[in-house]
């Protein structure tokens, strides 16, 4: 495979070095690419530096992982408005065991392949890095005037950039120079913001040995409105099921836009690109059929979780906003049943009123379903109103403790809105 041709055909590669693509179709080569470990736990903006691995390592080259043990302490300014808080040693130390945990999912580190993935942290070498030796053996062969150059520090001038971050490009740019001489690692990838950082990097070690490195970026990643990808109401969509369940995972995939979806089916997807412009075509053809939001929510529900996931999934999918049955919600425990539920607008309300049962224009005014008790009737009367998928048959319902889900939860429809109820 033809790895820059692939990516470049895909809509990827930003910028890249001379020599890149030759030196990959010459011969095996181990490339990295560096994780920040703010977090126990990757996201989904993760993802395409670890699919950027997983393609090296398909392609036949050696993938590396560094995880930035030393330079989590500092912190990157590219892409940054303000300095970001520290982290301390065993914070960074549960971080960067998290991270590995999750890459061993996507990568192959089995060590008898030649093209094994392997994970490094630049801590290792940095420990005993002291600052003198630093300054000297590094800081005299890139000049200011070279380090102010870069945008990640223009753009944080006005700001201010204390000296902690602007020393960030060496630091990395030393990463790559550690790495070349003492891993044969000849390419770092990553994102369009860190194409300074690199170039930094490939200067040091044409300068201070002569050798012939290469660098290459990717388009950062965002939604056709311009906003960040990979966020959600709730925040960062994680791919730890912990933080994230592969219910609202799935959910985020089927949820993007047409343009957004046809753009990250051709980053993410492993797909041939003739399939996936194929699918493309279909999809607009008829795009009420959400065929590529289907087929990419599919693909990284499994890359990321599990088919058995994708499956309870789109169960789950199907149960809230298809069937008419309450079976599939009484089957879920109370962990699945929030999964699927956790993105709802809640309301609370006691238990012992259900004991002797409630009328439901009552409770659906009372607990804030609906601000009043003539607009809750209205809506009843109406037929608009559903108790666990049933539709409620009139105001003389009474709501009673055996209608609770796991013993606690309502879950209320109003035309095509649900509200969860939580009985306490």
């Amino acid at each position: 495979m033809n790895l820059i041709a692939e990516l470049q055909a895909r809509g990827l590669v930003q910028d890249i070095m001379p020599g890149t693509e030759e030196q990959l179709n010459k011969e095996m080569t181990a490339g990295y690419i560096g994780f920040d470990p703010t977090a126990d736990s990757l996201h989904v903006g993760s993802l395409l530096p670890i699919t950027l691995l997983m393609r090296l390592q398909r392609a036949g080259h050696k993938p590396y992982a560094l995880v930035g043990g030393a330079t989590g302490m500092i912190g990157d300014p590219s892409g940054k408005s303000a300095e970001r808080n520290l982290l301390d040693m065993d914070t960074l130390a549960k971080n960067c065991e998290g991270i590995r945990k999750q890459l061993e999912k996507f990568l192959e580190f089995e060590e008898r392949k030649p093209n094994a993935a392997v994970m490094i942290n630049n801590y290792d070498w940095f420990k005993d890095f002291s600052f003198l030796d630093f300054i000297r053996d590094v800081g005299k062969y890139i000049t200011v005037n070279y380090m102010m150059s870069k945008d990640s520090v223009q753009k944080r001038l006005e700001t201010g950039l204390s000296f902690t971050e602007f020393s960030y490009q060496l630091i990395q740019g030393y990463d790559f120079y550690y790495l070349y001489n003492n891993k044969n690692i000849k390419l770092q990838m990553g994102g369009a913001d860190q194409w300074g950082n690199m170039t930094t990097g490939t200067e040091l070690i044409r300068k201070k040995g002569g050798g012939e490195a290469f660098a290459m970026t990717c388009k950062l990643i965002t939604k056709a409105d311009g906003s960040k990808f990979g966020k959600s109401e709730g925040g960062n969509i994680w791919l730890d099921p912990n933080r994230t369940s592969p219910y609202q995972f799935y959910q985020f995939w089927m949820n993007l836009k047409d343009e957004d979806a046809e753009r990250m089916a051709m980053v993410f997807s492993f797909k041939p690109v003739a399939e996936l412009q194929a699918l493309i075509e279909e999809h607009r053809t008829a795009p009420h059929l959400r065929l590529v939001q289907k087929a990419i929510a599919d693909e990284m529900t499994i890359l990321v979780h599990s088919e058995q996931d994708l499956h309870f999934a789109k169960e789950a999918s199907a149960a809230l906003f298809q069937h008419d049955t309450v079976d599939f919600l009484r089957s879920l425990s109370e962990k699945q049943f929030m999964e699927v539920m956790d993105a709802l607008p809640q309301v609370t309300a006691t238990k012992d009123a259900l004991t002797e049962g409630v009328d439901i224009v009552s409770f659906l005014a009372e607990s804030g379903v609906f601000p009043s008790k003539g607009e809750a009737r209205k809506m009843v009367q109406g037929g608009g109103v559903s108790i666990n998928k049933q539709k409620v048959s009139g105001i003389d319902f009474v709501l009673k403790t055996e209608h609770l889900l796991n013993d606690r939860y309502l879950l209320v429809q109003k035309g095509k809105k649900y509200t969860l109820a939580i009985f306490n």
